[in-house]
């Protein structure tokens, strides 16, 4: 009714849309060009985006004249007769002969290398269930998958959550390390609002980033050159940004506020969930000098998950039908504080050389405190169908309504009182040199590591009467683990990497070799990471371009993966760290290339990827929600291949869309003493999807392009899943099925003609947006809770994540 009532209104405004590319003659899309409308009172005009498309919001006139001017291009003036309608002008420049001896004017051929651009601005508008980031964007990429929209954590072709590199400004962030749910995960570190600048690579990237094995996200924010600011709120949280600058100075802060606890209001187990999450980060930059700039990063977090869970009531297992039904007692508060800082200088020595400097530390104060008792039954289902919820999870059912058998009854206690304190330091050097068709680049670093874990966790659990596990004889705990461990350690980072470019007859060639060398005190390990990628742009007709990447990467431990365990004759599982584990080793091999072409006017890109990734000193690990457990091991080895494919253009004119597909294979198996010898045959990795597609679409009304539609979809195999304490026994969870819908609403001085009255004049767009999460209300399994009879028989019951729920949300631009 909100949008029926937004259409009218603009209706009444009578404006009329002028749209279309301005090419070159090669008709590839000229960035920046100037569109102008002659003859009027007030300056009337916009300039193209990087696909040559422009757009324009003119009131009716019998006459209107467009002049398209772009320095090393001829200007070209188009007369319009009686504009009352849409309408799409096409306009072709040619270059200005006059000019070609100052200004180089030529058809881009596209170089990336293997990272990918994304425009951050995207964000603003995509549906998204955890409040808007950037990870949610990048899960429709080709290589990426997700499957809980709870969390911001990502696979990257079969890596784990902890395998991927973040870098805000050139710096390394890091996130909590107790985190087990995306219930309790909040916010992620990288405010959209602030950015500037995104680029991701999945495999085969440069000697500059760090020792991870899987992606690299690289972010630079943004530095404003006059007053900006938005407010926007929601059902799901609320952000304030302010931004101000000139050619000296500038700085942006942020304040996000976050709650999910709508969101949590869809899962299956029903009770008091109270989660607020808020974060403030500031970003300041300023000139000490006509070549030095200084900036200071700052960024503090606070996370409260308190949830007393109340019911669980579901059935699950198809033909063999299960009930299930949990009566809970109990909390769980959990407290995650986390604080970073980084003050950065950066100066340009002399015209090719430049040098810089960075000193940062994090700190994370994370609390994890829970006592639940949960009374259960499971039954078998009723096969006539009598039963309340035929298999829909979240709505309550009688235990002894229809139910023919019941397989076990039970109690269970679960409880933890886990504090960590971590604290990291790192001082680095960085530098580039540029002389002609060479680029050499360095780095080194230091860093210093603190930290503390103390661990209490244990279960208990009862069935029909049996404590388990059951001998006969004794009463034992579950599960029950206890740990108090410290370390503090350092590490010493180095890279050097060249980049040198040439042309031949048969195209451009671009060549880049590097490498990174670390050590750790812990383990007194030194890693060497030889890296190398060349890319060809072919002289052809054709816009392609080519690439080979390949390199030897490491995964060095930071703490969870050094977290051995021993079980004594007692029970209790104790922790130890081991001094002795290695870092994991992985060989990447990637070979890929772009096509752009143009297709109904419209620019377009098609993107193919295919990978090989071997693992050796591998740490087998498992993944329960968003809690990657690791062995403490060196145990296994692995591989992983696969095929990524992109399609990304304007599907509709003006509006970016892709579509993604990869298809991999994944294993791994462990070995007896983690030199190679077997011991066990090849099983799916914990993050194998053999294949995922994904889909982001945008679309509008021609006659009404304020009003927008977002489409976000994504197809999944679903992620193995193993019994517990036995890695060798696994299933696979159904398939990942999801799409999000938005329609946003946009007011604008172009649109909409009350915005271009004085009294608006600081208002720069405000925008009503509409979001339907999980349309088709799917049931999507994240992990699975295990129950057994006193034989310690096992059933897995799935843990579905959200249901259909909706969201408004309202956002405010100033200037």
């Amino acid at each position: 009714m909100v949008l029926l009532c937004l259409c009218a209104f603009s209706a009444y405004a009578r404006s009329v849309r002028v749209y279309g590319y301005v090419v070159d003659q090669d008709n590839i899309g000229i960035e920046l060009a100037n569109v102008a409308v002659l003859n009027t009172d007030r300056p009337i005009g916009t300039s193209t985006n990087k696909n040559g498309y422009y757009e324009l919001m003119l009131d009716e006139a019998d006459t209107v004249v467009l002049s398209f001017s772009m320095i090393g291009y001829t200007t070209v003036q188009q007369r319009i007769i009686d504009l009352h309608d849409v309408l799409n002008v096409n306009i072709q420049m040619l270059t200005d002969e006059q000019l070609l001896t100052e200004i180089e004017v030529r058809g881009l051929k596209r170089s990336q290398g293997t990272m990918d651009q994304i425009d951050a601005q995207t964000t603003r508008i995509m549906p998204d269930a955890t409040g808007g980031s950037i990870e949610s964007l990048l899960i429709t990429f080709a290589g990426v998958s997700q499957t809980n929209e709870l969390s911001s954590q990502y696979n990257v072709r079969g890596g784990s959550f902890d395998e991927n590199s973040v870098y805000v400004n050139g710096i390394e962030v890091h996130r909590p390390l107790l985190i087990r749910s995306g219930q309790q995960e909040g916010l992620s570190f990288v405010n959209p609002e602030m950015v500037d600048n995104v680029r991701f690579s999945a495999g085969g990237y440069g000697a500059q980033y760090g020792d991870k094995m899987s992606s690299v996200l690289d972010i630079t924010y943004k530095r404003p050159q006059a007053f900006e600011a938005s407010i926007s709120a929601s059902l799901l949280g609320a952000q304030v940004y302010v931004g101000h600058g000139d050619s000296t100075y500038s700085q942006m802060h942020g304040i996000r506020y976050k709650t999910s606890k709508y969101m949590l209001g869809g899962l299956a187990t029903s009770g008091n969930y109270q989660p607020t999450y808020i974060d403030y980060q500031t970003y300041i930059t300023w000139r000490t000098g006509p070549k030095w700039n200084m900036s200071f990063l700052g960024n503090v977090s606070q996370n409260d998950y308190k949830f007393q869970p109340d019911s669980l009531s579901e059935s699950f297992g198809g033909q063999d039908a299960k009930n299930l039904t949990i009566y809970y007692d109990g909390q769980e508060k959990d407290k995650f504080l986390t604080a970073f800082a980084a003050l950065s200088a950066e100066g340009q020595v002399n015209k090719g050389l430049t040098i810089g400097f960075d000193a940062s530390g994090f700190y994370t104060n994370e609390r994890e405190n829970f006592d639940i008792t949960g009374e259960y039954i499971l039954s078998n289902a009723p096969m006539d169908g009598s039963s309340a919820n035929n298999g829909r999870p979240g709505e309550q059912i009688d235990p002894s309504e229809g139910q023919t058998d019941v397989l076990g009854t039970g109690v269970f206690h679960q409880h933890a009182r886990n504090i960590l304190q971590a604290g990291v330091f790192s001082l680095a050097h960085h530098g580039a040199w540029t002389r002609n068709n060479n680029t050499l680049t360095w780095g080194l670093s230091g860093q210093a590591e603190y930290i503390t874990d103390r661990i209490s966790e244990w279960e208990w659990r009862d069935s029909a009467g049996y404590s388990m596990p059951n001998d006969g004889h004794n009463m034992s705990l579950y599960y029950n683990m206890r740990g108090d461990s410290s370390m503090l350690s350092y590490r010493v980072q180095a890279y050097m990497q060249n980049q040198h470019k040439w042309n031949t007859t048969s195209g451009q060639w671009i060549l880049t070799v590097g490498g990174r060398l670390q050590w750790w005190s812990w383990n007194n390990e030194v890693l060497p990471s030889p890296r190398a990628s060349i890319e060809w742009l072919p002289g052809w007709k054709r816009d392609f371009c080519f690439r080979l990447a390949t390199g030897l990467y490491y995964q060095a431990p930071f703490y969870k993966e050094l977290r051995d365990t021993i079980t004594g004759d007692d029970g209790i599982t104790r922790i130890r760290l081991n001094r002795d584990l290695k870092a994991q080793r992985s060989v990447h091999v990637v070979l890929g290339g772009d096509y752009y072409f143009r297709a109904w006017g419209r620019p377009f890109k098609f993107t193919a990827e295919a990978y090989y990734k071997y693992i050796d000193r591998m740490e087998s690990y498992t993944v329960d929600n968003v809690r990657v457990r690791y062995s403490g091991q060196n145990d296994s080895e692995g591989f992983a291949a696969g095929l990524d494919l992109k399609l990304y253009g304007e599907l509709v004119p003006g509006a970016d869309s892709w579509i993604s597909f990869s298809t991999m294979t994944a294993r791994q198996r462990q070995t007896a003493n983690g030199q190679g010898a077997t011991a066990n045959s090849w099983i799916p990795s914990p993050t194998e999807q053999r294949y995922n597609f994904t889909m982001l679409f945008q679309d509008y009304i021609p006659q009404l392009p304020q009003l927008k539609f977002h489409l976000k979809m994504q197809f999944s195999e679903g992620m193995p899943y193993y019994a517990p304490r036995n890695n060798q026994a696994w299933g696979r969870m159904p398939m990942y099925k999801r799409i999000d819908l938005g329609a946003t609403y946009i007011f604008n001085e172009k649109t909409t003609k009350f915005m271009r009255a004085p009294s608006a004049k600081h208002v720069k767009q405000w925008a009503i947006q509409f979001e339907v999460f999980n349309l088709v209300d799917w049931n999507n399994v994240n992990s699975y809770f295990w129950v057994a009879d006193a034989s310690d028989r096992q059933w897995a019951s799935p843990n579905y994540l959200t249901g259909r729920r909706y969201n408004l949300k309202i956002t405010v631009d100033l200037r």
